[in-house]
């Protein structure tokens, strides 16, 4: 069986080798680099099971690897977990809010650090076989993806290319919110001069052609200032903007 490997992307070289020494006494096959684009580049070559990413990187930053890291269909899917000495409250948020699957700050517990590194591979392991399915069922709408089509109560539903796949990636994360970034990542890829706004264009036009302008947000919900969420269970009839964060800090 071969060992999974980790990319540790760090400049401070004391700090990646110990990581380095420490992963391979665990059994895992440890990969180095000490700035952002080496560490893209190591990420093509070697194709980690898992990231460890510094921030504060010379040259490229790690929050421009992460985006980065973000757009490659062969690292889109791969956790990360971010180890910086950022420590401020609005860092690990928009870090965990990009997608990071974990955010560690300096100095650590290299014992805590493994404990996390174990639990981020485990949970991925257990979601491999979800990540892309096949065929989504949600209500009336069915979306499958090996025939490239989406029903309505039974009907086909004409959607573009772009549409389809925004669609299916709301879709297969069921109930979490995507940002408009990640959303791009995820659907327009690595093309160029592509806007935020283009999300929301195109949102528009899928939930036009699925429920029509009475039920606009039956399936898919904006959560205002962050993205939108395909909804755990479609709505009944006539959708408005769910803004169940603002409403929980009034209550507050």
């Amino acid at each position: 069986m071969s060992l999974e490997k980790v990319l540790i992307i760090e400049d401070e070289r004391d700090v990646g080798e110990l990581l380095a020494y420490n992963l391979s006494k665990e059994g895992y096959q440890p990969f180095l680099a000490q700035e952002g684009t080496a560490g893209l580049q190591r990420s093509r070559e070697c194709q980690p099971d898992l990231i460890i990413l510094d921030l504060m990187l010379p040259g490229l930053d790690g929050w421009e690897v992460f985006r980065r890291l973000k757009r490659e269909r062969a690292t889109v899917h791969t956790p990360v977990i971010m180890l910086t000495a950022r420590g401020d409250e609005a860092d690990r948020v928009l870090g965990l809010k990009l997608g990071a699957d974990d955010y560690v700050t300096k100095p650590f517990s290299l014992r805590e650090l493994m404990a996390r590194i174990k639990a981020v591979l485990r949970r991925k392991d257990s979601e491999k076989d979800r990540i892309s399915p096949e065929v989504i069922q949600s209500g009336q709408l069915r979306i499958d993806r090996g025939r490239f089509e989406v029903t309505l109560n039974g009907r086909p539903t004409a959607l573009t290319t772009k549409e389809f796949e925004l669609l299916y990636a709301l879709a297969a994360n069921r109930g979490r919110v995507l940002t408009r970034d990640r959303l791009l990542d995820l659907v327009w890829g690595q093309e160029d001069f592509v806007e935020p706004r283009t999300v929301d264009v195109h949102i528009t036009r899928l939930r036009a052609k699925l429920a029509g302008p009475s039920g606009s947000e039956r399936y898919i919900e904006t959560v205002r200032g962050i993205g939108y969420r395909f909804r755990e269970h479609p709505m009944e009839g006539a959708g408005t903007i769910v803004e169940s964060e603002v409403k929980l800090k009034r209550a507050t």
